[in-house]
């Protein structure tokens, strides 16, 4: 069994949109509209199988959850793996130079990662990680 895909409401669809495509190369479906819900979506699919669905509809109440002070329970955080730790460095520089606060790290984990923390444009927090072996 496969994870199949995680979903996040959103009031700024297409700005969530193009930040998964430009840092995380992600592939967007055609947009998604049902009139009669006032619902739109995006599925987004990543070299790995997994998608990202993104969801925008009138009435869905805003997270009241701190994601960078405090964690709540619940969904964390979504996790992107790239091949080394050189190319962790090089993401974090990336986002950092865009504007994205960098939460935490790059740093080697206790369980065998490197890794850093930053949040996309809604706040969702997001890790990029590495295996590393010493």
């Amino acid at each position: 069994m496969k994870l199949e895909h995680v979903a996040i409401w959103t009031d700024r669809l297409e700005i969530l949109k193009e930040f998964y495509i430009k840092y995380f190369d992600a592939v967007p479906n055609d947009k998604y509209v049902n009139v009669e819900k006032n619902f739109e979506s995006y599925f987004l699919s990543f070299e790995s199988g997994a998608r990202l669905e993104l969801m925008k509809m009138p009435g869905i109440h805003a997270k009241n959850n701190d994601t960078v002070q405090a964690q709540h329970q619940g969904i964390v955080h979504l996790a992107f793996g790239v091949a080394n730790m050189d190319l962790v460095d090089k993401k974090a520089r990336e986002l950092q130079a865009d504007g994205f606060e960098i939460l935490s790290g790059p740093r080697k984990t206790g369980d065998g990662y490197y890794e850093f923390e930053t949040l996309d444009p809604d706040r969702n927090r997001l890790e990029v990680t590495a295996l590393y072996m010493e």
